[in-house]
């Protein structure tokens, strides 16, 4: 197993699969041979017109070629042996990085504005903005979205696949050393949309099964603590800024025990608001603000769901 420092290399991160040799050396093929094709138009270009320039406005052209078989031949053939093996060569790749094995591991993700909800449905954790798998190991990501077109995208793992709703669409990968990798959202999905970030960790097989066991509730945390921590990593900080700052959603400075203005009445922040506003934010709209924010109800546990109002709480 591989744990050196990862360094990228030329156009690309570093990657972090054996997949990733395939592309990667078919773009530099490809690089390489237009500025070889390129250089050598080039200097053709220079060399006639040098050679052949006008010496005087009255001088005629001579000895031009009206027909020249080989030149004609080379023009054709070589440009098609180079799409030709281009093609074959990226289809080969296409098809090695679109067939899972069949020991693959699988992981449903969910994109919505603007967080990435992964679920490991044979072991029944669910997590926001943060993928977690086994190094060594074929895991393919099963996705779809609730809302608009997003786009999953691993630099390292060399993949990248449009995310749509009503629709699945997949795509695998297997790690083959350890480490934390960024996970961008490629679509543009609205104003949160440079924010819609995941973390890809990659750990070692004993490490991901103590994971799955301790699962992600932070039991041992205090409640504010653990509030703090279900903010950033649920991606809250989106959209609920901490400074009284106008963002996609209220700020939660103040929020607690404030008197909300709803698109139909109002309403005390209260305990039971809070929560209501977390597992059903769809039953309450602040007045000005759109409907847009998850679900939360079975995605966060009741103590996480604590944590959150306890950390509104401390938010004066």
């Amino acid at each position: 197993m591989k744990t050196e420092q990862l360094v990228g290399h030329g156009w690309f991160p570093a990657a972090a699969t054996d997949a990733a040799s395939g592309p990667d050396s078919l773009f530099y093929f490809i690089l390489i041979g237009s500025i070889i094709i390129f250089a050598g138009i080039l200097y053709a270009l220079i060399h006639f017109l040098i050679k052949y320039k006008r010496k005087s406005p009255n001088q005629l052209a001579s000895g031009q070629l009206v027909h020249q078989p080989l030149l004609e031949i080379s023009w054709t053939v070589i440009p098609f042996i180079l799409v030709t093996i281009v093609f074959f060569w990226g289809y080969k790749d296409f098809l090695k990085m679109s067939i899972p094995p069949v020991d693959s591991m699988e992981v449903r993700v969910t994109g919505k504005k603007w967080l990435w909800q992964i679920d490991y449905p044979r072991y029944g954790v669910k997590t926001v903005g943060e993928l977690v798998v086994p190094v060594n190991q074929p895991v393919k990501l099963v996705m779809s979205s609730e809302d608009v077109i997003h786009s999953f995208f691993i630099p390292n793992m060399r993949v990248k696949r449009d995310v749509i709703p009503n629709r699945y669409t997949r795509l695998w990968f297997e790690a083959n050393r350890t480490g934390t990798f960024q996970v961008f959202c490629t679509e543009y999905c609205g104003d949160g949309h440079s924010q819609m970030l995941a973390t890809l960790r990659v750990v070692s097989q004993e490490e991901f099964k103590d994971w799955l066991k301790a699962g992600s509730s932070g039991g041992d945390l205090p409640l504010p603590e653990l509030g703090a921590k279900v903010y950033t990593k649920y991606a809250c900080n989106t959209c609920h800024s901490l400074d009284g700052a106008t963002s996609v959603g209220p700020t939660w400075k103040g929020l607690y025990g404030s008197n909300r203005p709803l698109t139909s009445g109002s309403a005390k922040a209260d305990d039971n608001y809070l929560r209501e506003s977390i597992v059903n934010p769809k039953a309450k709209i602040v007045a000005g603000y759109a409907p847009v924010m998850p679900a939360f109800a079975g995605l966060l546990s009741d103590r996480e769901i604590d944590g959150v109002i306890e950390f509104i709480k401390a938010q004066k």
